[in-house]
């Protein structure tokens, strides 16, 4: 068996957005998606990808999460100035955003129904509209 096999996946994934799979890129887009969908900031990314004995500066992960989300292969969730998170989930959804521990999760799109919204201005159309509820306390189970 290739050594480079359990990387095809995410080979195949960048290739497939046009970025070339780079060490780094391979690396850390196998930690983002191989483990299904999950909202992870750049300092956890950094993290998990030292214990798993990659080395990588912080600047790179925050490099890579944000040339994956232009390639539309995660979604950028702005919680406030001082959080952002990177979504592996690309589909229609929202978010509920726990404020004492900062766990974000996801809500089914079709959940919340967005009404009354204005006209985009002339030349522009809208891209999306983002709901973030935040919550108090924390879930149970």
């Amino acid at each position: 068996m290739k050594e480079d096999r359990p990387f095809a996946p995410t080979m195949a994934r960048l290739r497939e957005a046009g970025l070339r799979p780079t060490r780094q890129r391979l690396a850390l887009g196998r930690l983002l998606f191989d483990g299904g969908d999950r909202h992870v900031t750049a300092e956890a990314l950094h993290e998990e990808a030292q214990r798993a004995g990659v080395s990588v500066s912080l600047a790179t992960v925050y490099n890579t999460l944000h040339q994956f989300t232009a390639a539309s292969l995660l979604r950028e969730v702005v919680v406030d100035s001082a959080r952002t998170y990177f979504d592996t989930n690309v589909s229609d959804h929202h978010h509920f955003f726990v404020e004492k521990s900062g766990h974000l999760m996801d809500i089914d799109g079709e959940k919340i129904a967005i009404t009354g919204l204005p006209e985009a201005p002339e030349g522009t159309s809208f891209a999306r509209v983002d709901v973030i509820v935040r919550l108090q306390g924390e879930p149970r189970g």
